[in-house]
């Protein structure tokens, strides 16, 4: 917003995108009263590029075309790593991403600061995202959907020494993040086909870090419900398993379990 905006001319909206490959999903919050005004979920088809799609999505929701006080665009992608301050340079963003994707010399690299738990995420945005919605907002803020997740998840962390296993599912492909009383111990993005897949990632990671499937916590949440193959499968290998308390999130927006889950990082952005 320009430093020229008045209070008169302010709308009290805040409009939250989540650009993926295979979709788009985004969020009107009234920020005077705080609470949500639209929600919606665009899923992309195979056939078109990806800015044909976003193009299509902004004529088939005008919503996407008002005037908003503040726009957050979150790109929904794996593509990104975290490091601490401590070892962390600007200059060298594409060496933190080298070991776990691929890279080239061509990507354009970003990073987030998470200043109050000292550390960056590196990432690699949708370039042509951002230049899309360049043309369509002028302005706007942009990060990692990781970003808010883990940040989020080390916040709901805070004075509890036992670790935490933390679990966000989609359709091809899940993040795992392990904390311990606000600090992160270990965060990773698995592509998985079959439930059978997910589970032995799961326990794979576990095991690396000897934790105990008997006793360790795991929340789920994301695309997950109780009903849900990979919930039913995991449910025969880990004791203390179920999907992340959102009592307060849904009682905030009237949202249902379900649309919170699937929507909390959109909501924590």
């Amino acid at each position: 917003m320009s430093s020229t905006t008045t209070i008169a001319s302010k709308n009290y909206k805040k409009l939250s995108i989540q650009v993926a490959l295979n979709g788009l999903s985004f969020c009107v919050t009234d920020t005077l009263n705080d609470r949500i005004v639209d929600l919606q979920h665009v899923v992309f088809k195979n056939t078109q590029s990806l800015e044909d799609q976003l193009w299509r999505t902004f004529v088939d929701h005008p919503a996407l075309t008002k005037y908003y006080d503040e726009v957050v665009v979150l790109h929904d992608n794996n593509f990104s790593t975290f490091v601490p301050k401590p070892l962390f340079d600007e200059n060298y963003l594409g060496s933190y991403l080298q070991y776990n994707t691929k890279v080239f010399e061509t990507d354009f690299f970003a990073f987030d600061e998470i200043e109050a738990y000292e550390m960056n995420n590196v990432y690699v945005p949708f370039v042509n995202v951002n230049n899309f919605l360049i043309d369509q907002f002028g302005t706007f803020d942009y990060k990692n959907v990781n970003t808010v997740l883990v940040s989020r998840l080390l916040d709901l962390s805070k004075n509890k020494e036992e670790k935490q296993v933390y679990i966000h599912i989609q359709e091809t492909h899940f993040e795992i993040v392990i904390i311990a009383n606000m600090k992160l111990l270990l965060y990773n993005s698995f592509e998985y086909k079959t439930p059978e897949d997910f589970v032995y990632y799961l326990l794979f990671t576990l095991e690396q870090l000897q934790l105990n499937p008997e006793s360790i916590a795991v929340s789920l949440l994301g695309k997950i419900s109780e009903n849900h193959p990979c919930f039913e499968i995991a449910y025969r290998y880990v004791r203390n398993i179920a999907l992340l308390d959102t009592v307060d999130l849904q009682s905030k927006y009237s949202l249902t379990e379900s649309e919170t889950l699937q929507n909390y990082i959109l909501l924590h952005s």
